[in-house]
């Protein structure tokens, strides 16, 4: 496993915290996937990482390619296994894992979460996944209930933070809601990648799409975006996910900071700055400007031609 460490700019004491990102490859063994998880929590904590975070469904190959009752038995309650074995190692090392479970909240009951477990061992709550996709090879209806928990921000020992997972990550609402309650930056564990087939253009505008809407929410929020993706092909010959890494940190500027590479598992490290955070709000103050009295049509599913503001206002 290699390793890529970034300094977005020098930083120390209470006006900084390291952000760590675990970028790996998943095999049919969900044991071995820990342990690797396990081993790169470690090299992320030696390099100065305090909060880290795990990508989306870390555990297993990504199995949302296909409708199979059997997947369900991967599924595990919180707390489990991994919350358990993450919670110790956050307890040794004094560090915050974000550990992305697919959750078995009851028989037929199950969603695509993430818990954040404190320095101390302790678990400091969950997110469970709001906007789940029903696209070709990414079948997350057939097993994900939507989230019910809102989007929930923690408050860690070294940080304010927010958690987002993978489809989230297209929705400036979501980052908004979580900039709002005070965090300090958003990580969103994620599995995405080109599907067999696609040619090199279209992924290319697919990378950088996805990228770009990151670094917009950023910008927006005037907060840090660490997004960590899974890496390497899954899938049969015929068919299957490129997962594309490029796991990355950017800063309140939508500037990033740090990134992993496309083919590889990488622990990547940033330190993040809050005098940067206090700067670049004061420099371009969104939230103050926000315009809140005009935004209630946003709760509409669509404005259609029919569609008035007084209606709106009635409901």
């Amino acid at each position: 496993m290699s390793i890529v460490v970034s300094e977005p700019r020098p930083a120390s004491g209470s006006n900084s915290f390291g952000v760590g990102l675990v970028q790996m490859r998943c095999v049919e063994d969900s044991k071995r996937n820990l342990d690797v998880a396990l081993k790169a929590v470690r090299v992320a904590a030696s390099r100065g990482a305090q909060i880290i975070c795990l990508q989306e469904l870390f555990r297993t190959p990504y199995f949302c390619q296909s409708e199979n009752i059997r997947h369900f038995d991967l599924a595990e309650e919180i707390p489990g296994n991994s919350t358990e074995a993450c919670s110790a190692l956050a307890k040794e090392l004094g560090v915050v894992i974000i550990v992305p479970v697919f959750e078995r909240r009851a028989s037929g009951l199950y969603h695509n979460s993430a818990v954040v477990v404190g320095a101390t061992g302790d678990l400091l709550g969950v997110y469970r996944k709001q906007h789940i996709p029903d696209d070709p090879q990414y079948f997350e209806k057939f097993y994900f209930a939507p989230g019910d928990l809102g989007y929930v921000v923690f408050e860690t020992e070294f940080a304010r933070i927010g958690v987002l997972i993978c489809w989230d990550q297209w929705y400036p609402e979501a980052a908004r809601l979580i900039a709002l309650q005070g965090a300090e930056v958003v990580f969103y564990p994620t599995a995405i990648g080109g599907l067999k087939g696609e040619n090199d253009p279209e992924l290319a505008a697919q990378r950088s799409a996805w990228r770009t809407i990151q670094q917009s929410h950023a910008i927006a929020n005037g907060i840090y975006v660490a997004a960590v993706n899974r890496v390497g092909y899954e899938g049969d010959e015929r068919k299957g996910i490129q997962f594309w890494g490029e796991s990355f940190v950017c800063d309140p500027r939508g500037q990033v900071v740090g990134e992993a590479t496309r083919s590889d598992d990488d622990v990547l490290v940033v330190s993040c700055s809050r005098e940067l955070l206090e700067e670049q709000r004061r420099n371009w103050p969104f939230l103050r400007d926000r315009r809140i009295d005009t935004y209630a049509p946003i709760t509409r599913r669509f404005l259609d031609e029919n569609s008035t503001v007084s209606d709106i206002k009635r409901g």
